[in-house]
């Protein structure tokens, strides 16, 4: 799968210092849109629950997605994560357990 321009969905980080940490449904609704946008979809067709691969993410998406991820979150997160974690669900209640 061709990577376009960086999609970024536009919903605001949480910044600690100010502001709540993102919850596991923030974190599932910013990685489905995310998935959406690279798709040419709506959010509302990315089934949370279906495995990142049955999308048709190569690597450099996971990584591009990864980055991204860890851009809005401020936070470093593995590059391997989508691998461990490899539903939107187990990735955002992984992220958001661990965020706390």
């Amino acid at each position: 799968m061709n990577r376009k321009s960086s999609p970024m969905p536009q919903i605001t980080p949480q910044s600690a210092s100010t502001k709540p940490l993102p919850t596991a449904t923030t974190i599932q609704t910013w990685v489905a849109a995310y998935i959406a946008e690279l798709l040419e979809v709506e959010p509302s067709e990315v089934d949370t629950s279906l495995p990142f691969d049955r999308y048709g993410l190569d690597s450099s998406a996971a990584v591009g997605l990864t980055g991204d991820l860890e851009d809005w979150l401020e936070r470093k997160l593995d590059p391997t994560l989508l691998y461990d974690y490899p539903t939107v669900e187990a990735l955002a209640q992984h992220l958001a357990e661990e965020m706390k």
